[in-house]
């Protein structure tokens, strides 16, 4: 596995995490337990995986409580932990209180990665009060390092500039072979700037395996009625799932290998695939440790511009 700093001050990670979204209910589905996902992390654990990324917007604090019963069980110094407070917890006294209510269903006296789960989009509470908090976390130990999630570029400019030389030390955006609009902005500014990126759905909420097609669609609430999954955007990935498709077959890997493989390759990026089952976590972990071509990089890139996903 190989491990990278989380901006210039952050923790090391490995850089292909646990994405714990599916620990948060059924809303995923009901092809797996809270005790299947504890065996997976604890399989993450073992082949070198230490990024553990949640929040308490999942289930509502379901999914910190079962990551919370995972470190128990496997040791919490055998991770980096991540959570995000989101959008009701912005004020100065409630992100307070939401720090220490996720730190409890954690179980743990420290967030290794302390993220704003977005920004307000209605801006009725001011970013100012928000980054006072995160500054108070930080000062009293119960937060080691400050990340933020779905920032543009302007909002991590006016973020900074209000943390008075706290780093950012990351930017959780979703970013994937099928949705690269990072890739314009977001990307190269945290590149020049030092801030790691944390591409969630790194997988397009599995698109990307290969797994469905337009006679399969998956049924679970959070993808039944997605964008992703209607017929047209299907139709149109399936170019990119046939240059994936080669190259995982010349390779001896899976489309899903290949698809994180790829993502790792823009260098400065962690990917967080979610897994719900322990054989999960290993293809996510086998996307390490190996690299693609630059022929094999080209073949998928280029396949990927050429196709264009539509949500209206």
């Amino acid at each position: 596995m190989k491990y990278i700093r989380l901006g210039r001050t952050g923790p090391k990670v490995s850089v292909i995490g646990f994405g714990a979204w599916q620990a948060g209910g059924k809303e995923w589905g009901d092809d797996f337990t809270d005790s299947s996902i504890i065996e997976a992390i604890g399989r993450s654990s073992e082949l070198g995986v230490n990024l553990i990324d949640t929040a308490e917007l999942y289930g509502s604090g379901h999914s910190e409580e079962v990551v919370g019963r995972a470190l128990k069980e496997y040791g919490r110094n055998n991770f980096v932990v991540a959570t995000k407070f989101h959008g009701e917890h912005l004020h100065y006294d409630d992100l307070l209180k939401a720090c220490d209510a996720s730190l409890s269903r954690l179980g743990i006296s420290e967030i290794d990665l302390y993220q704003m789960h977005w920004t307000d989009p209605w801006e009725q509470v001011p970013l100012r009060e928000t980054m006072e908090g995160l500054k108070k976390l930080h000062r009293d130990g119960k937060v080691r390092s400050v990340g933020v999630s779905n920032f543009a570029v302007r909002d991590l400019k006016e973020a900074r500039e209000l943390l008075d030389g706290l780093d950012i030390v990351s930017d959780q955006v979703r970013y994937n072979l099928l949705q690269r609009e990072v890739e314009a902005e977001v990307l190269p500014y945290c590149m020049e700037e030092g801030i790691s990126v944390i591409a969630w759905s790194p997988l397009a909420k599995g698109v990307l395996t290969g797994k469905y097609s337009t006679g399969k669609v998956p049924k679970d609430p959070v993808r039944v009625d997605g964008k992703l999954f209607n017929s047209r955007n299907l139709k149109e990935a399936e170019g990119l799932l046939e240059a994936l498709r080669e190259v995982a077959s010349k390779r001896g890997k899976t489309m899903a290998q290949v698809s994180l493989n790829w993502l790792l390759s823009r260098g400065g990026v962690v990917a967080i695939p979610g897994a719900k089952k322990p054989r999960q976590a290993e293809e996510n972990a086998g996307a390490t440790g190996w690299r693609l071509t630059q022929a094999e990089i080209r073949r998928i890139t280029e396949a990927a511009a050429k196709t264009h996903l539509s949500y209206f």
